[in-house]
């Protein structure tokens, strides 16, 4: 606990995102080592932390693909240094033009998107026809999650071999999350993560016996990143790993990142005896599960949450007369991702102070496009 403490506190207002650099590039050497080094083999996501100093410090140790949610996402990436972007979302309506005006004033960057069917790709096509602009795709493949992609089966192959042939594409592989693989064992998250994945390789392995090229496979997040960083033939892109968070912590023991993403928050109020009430509210931390997986305060025991609202976060305690009005808690997020995005800026803690600000940057779903 003691490392992340901040000495010059009444400098900090709250509640407050807090980001600890050195933690960050320890992250990224971890991610790196999961995978021996091999940097190549890695396409991490944004959307936890949607900032380009986070970025930056991928690009320096030599990550240069990366993949995202929203235009936004996108244009940040191309800001700072990323050279091959996926946008990991199947595009419809505005968006398609948006994405076609980012493409074409980021002619430096390789861009690509995720296409699941037939109608959507003409959509794609079309938008790009007056253009010189040959957009890269992936076909999204729905290996368990049911939210989106397309089923492995015949169709899965027949979609491949005509957009293969359409010229307007340059079709380069596939695309499969298996986000609903979360189960703490790890030979049993490596069992399901495998028999999911079986069908695609052997459809994979069969165009390459044909055409002589294997179709690249961007596989996983960051729960199936342990079972994927040694499959041969595939790119990897987890994400929360970058800061960690409390529920992957304890979801993913296997896994040794470190939480480089902490809440802070003040007691506001002692409105009865036991009870104490924060500034952590709604709008602080992610609120979509239920009360008792919210935050976990590390420098504060036998605490209950009992409420939240907007702007409050009413605590439990078993040490209510050692707790005065201003005092500050630390606190790990259960989620990290949609926390990062109700914050337009960290503070950046280095060797006990708070030294600056990092911009949540891709937090607006538009910067110029």
């Amino acid at each position: 606990m003691n490392e992340y403490l901040i000495e010059n506190l009444n400098q900090v207002d709250s509640p407050a995102l807090l980001l600890y650099p050195e933690r960050i590039a320890g992250n990224i050497q971890t991610m790196l080592a999961m995978v021996d080094g091999d940097a190549e083999k890695l396409i991490p996501h944004v959307k936890t932390h949607k900032m380009a100093e986070v970025v930056k410090r991928q690009v320096d140790a030599g990550i240069d693909k990366f993949k995202c949610a929203t235009i936004a996402e996108a244009e940040m990436l191309a800001d700072t240094g990323a050279r091959h972007v996926l946008l990991a979302y199947q595009l419809t309506g505005p968006k398609l033009r948006r994405f076609c005006e980012l493409v074409q004033a980021y002619t430096w960057v390789e861009w690509a998107t995720l296409v699941d069917n037939p109608a959507s790709a003409e959509e794609l096509g079309q938008v790009f026809a007056a253009t010189t602009h040959k957009p890269v795709i992936y076909l999204d493949v729905d290996v368990g999650m049911h939210r989106t992609g397309h089923p492995v089966d015949a169709g899965l192959e027949a979609l491949y071999r005509e957009l293969k042939e359409d010229g307007r594409f340059d079709l380069r592989g596939f695309h499969a999350y298996d986000g609903h693989l979360r189960d703490t064992d790890l030979a049993l998250r490596q069992a399901k993560a495998d028999a999911a994945l079986k069908p695609l390789e052997d459809l994979a392995d069969r165009l390459e016996a044909e055409a002589g090229v294997r179709p690249v496979l961007i596989v996983g997040g960051t729960p199936t990143f342990s079972v994927h960083a040694h499959r041969p033939g595939v790119w990897c892109s987890p994400g929360t790993c970058l800061l960690w968070d409390w529920g992957y912590d304890a979801l993913l023991p296997e896994q040794p990142f470190e939480w480089a993403a902490l809440l802070l928050t003040r007691v506001v109020s002692k409105p009865a005896p036991g009870i104490v009430t924060t500034d952590l509210g709604h709008k602080a931390v992610a609120a979509e599960n239920p009360l008792d997986r919210r935050v976990k305060f590390l420098n504060l025991e036998g605490y209950e949450v009992i409420g939240q609202s907007e702007e409050h976060l009413v605590l439990k305690v078993s040490d209510w007369d050692m707790i005065a009005v201003g005092d500050a808690f630390y606190g790990v997020p259960f989620h990290i991702c949609p926390t990062v995005a109700l914050h337009d800026e960290a503070q950046v803690v280095q060797g006990g102070e708070v030294v600056g600000r990092w911009t949540v940057d891709a937090r607006k779903r538009r910067l110029t496009y």
